[in-house]
């Protein structure tokens, strides 16, 4: 049998021990650096710069909310006579439509003009108000715009073109309101 050397456990733990405490120093002089202490100088700075930037952050924001509230008050003056205009179309409508009927009756000339007058003067309030009449006649075909009720042929006419506008549209502030009601060509008639 072949003697074999063996440590007593004493002389394991002082192995153990001197490893450990290489392994530590080692450590400790690869990762310590000097923690530089802030002067209270340094300090106030560093706070009072970040205390500015705040307060320019909350400026900014304070703006952009008072255009953005004074943009949405604005849309919502625009938009609050939309359903007063809305229930006047129809009014316009039957005027329109009286006015056509009593050009034909000579006897009823002066009753004429005196309506006639009065539409005038109503369109004219409510053009004040940003409403806009569309009568595309003559133009391209839109359907963002238009309401087809019909296609004819003609040959005047180009095809996709409106031929005439049976009912007008209305634009109130750019929102459509009440598309134009239109008869669409189809072109010239095929044999």
């Amino acid at each position: 049998m072949t003697d074999k050397p063996t440590d007593t456990s004493e002389e394991l733990d002082e192995k153990t021990e001197a490893v450990a405490a290489e392994v530590v120093e080692e450590t400790e002089t690869e990762t310590e650096t000097p923690v530089i202490e802030a002067t209270p100088l340094e300090k106030a700075e560093a706070e009072a710069t970040e205390m500015k930037s705040r307060w320019l952050r909350s400026v900014a924001d304070m703006e952009n909310y008072r255009k953005r509230i004074g943009r949405e008050k604005q849309d919502i003056i625009r938009s609050a006579g939309a359903s007063v205009v809305e229930a006047l179309l129809p009014v316009l409508d039957n005027m329109k439509l009286g006015l056509q009927a009593a050009e034909n009756h000579p006897e009823a000339k002066d009753v004429t003009f005196g309506f006639k007058m009065v539409d005038d003067q109503l369109k004219r309030a409510l053009s004040e108000q940003g409403l806009e009449e569309l009568i595309p006649d003559g133009e391209a075909f839109d359907p963002n715009f238009h309401e087809c009720i019909s296609h004819q042929s003609s040959g005047e006419v180009e095809e996709d073109k409106v031929i005439q506008t049976v009912r007008a549209g209305y634009r109130l502030n750019d929102r459509l309101v009440r598309a134009a009601s239109v008869i669409v060509s189809s072109g010239p008639e095929k044999a």
